[in-house]
């Protein structure tokens, strides 16, 4: 069985995918209406025994309108002329969207302005205040 490398850690086996070929549409003549050169993959991402329980509810996500009720990831190439070329498209595609789902955010630890920088901020605050009580009007009496 031949395996898809994800990242170092993540891989699925080929057998996971299923392609089915269907007519691509658009220009190209009368050969566009009897060649099937589309590649539609098929990927049970909610079976699926390769991914990680987190990977798969991100994927879910990320998928949006691909998904199926049932968990099932559709991607459909058509952008090259030969069913290879779409075959390898789809399944690039498909690594690329479960790459996104397996990368993790980095946690930001939210931080505060440091002494230093909090007595700079008053320091010009006073000195702008008395720029503009500068300005004021004095009668002398």
């Amino acid at each position: 069985m031949a395996q898809i490398t994800i990242t170092p850690t993540l891989a699925l086996d080929d057998a996971e995918l299923s392609f089915t070929y269907i007519l691509a549409s658009g220009p190209g003549g009368q050969n566009v209406n009897k060649v099937a050169t589309a590649a539609q993959l098929r990927f049970d991402a909610a079976q699926s025994p390769s991914l990680p329980e987190r990977v798969r509810a991100r994927l879910l996500e990320l998928a949006g309108s691909r998904a199926t009720r049932d968990g099932v990831i559709v991607i459909t190439a058509r952008n090259y002329r030969t069913q290879q070329q779409n075959r390898e498209d789809a399944t690039q595609r498909l690594a690329e969207l479960i790459r996104q789902a397996a990368h993790k955010q980095a946690y930001r630890v939210p931080t505060r302005p440091g002494k230093g920088a909090r007595q700079r901020r008053l320091d010009g605050k006073a000195r702008r205040a008395s720029i503009k009580q500068g300005r004021s009007k004095r009668f002398d009496d």
